[in-house]
């Protein structure tokens, strides 16, 4: 690999996440954080579709990657105003976990650490698929069939999700 400070073909691998330069650069692969929600209306949950690669065409919470400088509350929301045009404004927000992920994107493989919230909503509200999602679907919580959706994390999520409502 070559070395972003030299440019020298010099970059090798300590360990998995640890790279080394003989011109004493030393770079660390860490993880990305990202967000995701389960909007909850009653018994039903609102799942995105995919509209980009990884996971073209499969089922998401609606969500993202925390940009530099923002707080998991803010890129919530950001994401949610991008992705659904919903404003999570005066919304009560639960913390429910986090899981590990891999996000294969243009020949990278990013390591991610997905922080998973839920909002359960008064209302049933007005979603404007936008950005990365090609449609959106309100569906019983009970029906979410797992193997549909294109990440382990959110399988995880939804799972701790269905499981929390049926203790």
């Amino acid at each position: 690999m070559f070395c972003p400070k030299c440019g020298g073909q010099t970059l090798l691998s300590v360990s998995p996440k640890e790279f080394r330069c003989s011109c004493g650069f030393h770079f660390f692969q860490n993880v990305a954080a990202a967000v995701m929600v389960a909007l909850c209306w009653q018994d039903e949950v609102l799942v995105a579709v995919r509209a980009r690669n990884p996971g073209k065409g499969l089922l998401d919470l609606p969500g993202g990657f925390v940009d530099p400088g923002e707080s998991l509350e803010v890129a919530l929301r950001r994401e949610l105003q991008e992705e659904l045009g919903f404003d999570m404004v005066g919304q009560p927000c639960r913390y429910l976990g986090s899981f590990a992920n891999t996000y294969p994107y243009d020949g990278i493989t990013y390591h991610t650490c997905d922080t998973f919230f839920a909002i359960t909503l008064a209302e049933k509200p007005v979603i404007k698929p936008a950005d990365d999602v090609a449609d959106c679907q309100w569906v019983t919580l009970d029906s979410l069939c797992l193997s549909r959706f294109a990440f382990t994390s959110t399988r995880s999520a939804v799972a701790l999700l269905q499981q929390s409502a049926h203790p």
